[in-house]
């Protein structure tokens, strides 16, 4: 008999407001990191006014003040955001959501298909972890004097020789290409279990 070819499993599209969010996120995102960056340049993190610059191509703004109108205009936007998407997953998708089992998963079950949902799962908590963390960090670097309990939460750098304000500083860069990482590998993992098929129902 003829071999009957097997059809590729059927992806549905994520409803709209998960593909709104998707979308959005990635907008937000982009122009935080890049007017950030066009604020690190204006004094670099490591090595003073003197250390190592962006280039222009990742920045937004043009110069300090035009980096700090962009970041701080889209800083609400960022925060109610994440705030409305995290709610979201919380009433509705918290499957998603890693659990307390997804690490003893990813050691000892011989279940690809477990094994890939699991990673999912943390990947995509670590990143709203990470998200959370950037807002506030930007927080306590913005009204330091108003939030000042949450830039001495940075206070232990001291130990080390760093001032607050430094640590402070050095967390909330790192968010940069911490949250980088963890989205290519949001998108690698989501294009090997579904290819561009999968992605593109994420965003259309």
């Amino acid at each position: 008999m003829p071999e009957v070819p097997v059809q590729p499993a059927r992806i549905r599209h994520a409803p709209w407001w998960t593909r709104a969010f998707h979308g959005f996120n990635l907008l937000v995102l982009l122009v935080m990191a890049a007017s950030g960056l066009q604020i690190y340049n204006a004094n670099p993190v490591f090595g003073g006014r003197d250390g190592v610059t962006m280039p222009e191509l990742f920045t937004l703004g043009g110069w300090l003040a035009g980096g700090r109108d962009w970041h701080f205009g889209f800083m609400g936007l960022y925060a109610l955001n994440l705030g409305v998407w995290i709610g979201l997953l919380l009433v509705q998708r918290r499957r998603r959501l890693a659990q307390a089992g997804d690490l003893s998963t990813l050691k000892g079950s011989g279940n690809a298909g477990k094994r890939q949902l699991a990673s999912h799962r943390l990947v995509y908590s670590l990143m709203l972890i990470l998200l959370g963390f950037s807002l506030i960090t930007g927080l306590a670097m913005y009204k330091p004097a108003q939030f000042w309990w949450l830039s001495g939460l940075f206070a232990f750098g001291e130990a080390f020789g760093v001032t607050a304000w430094q640590t402070l500083r050095v967390c909330h860069f790192a968010t940069i290409p911490s949250i980088a990482l963890l989205l290519i590998a949001h998108v690698l993992m989501s294009w090997r279990i579904g290819g561009m098929r999968l992605l593109r129902s994420m965003l259309a």
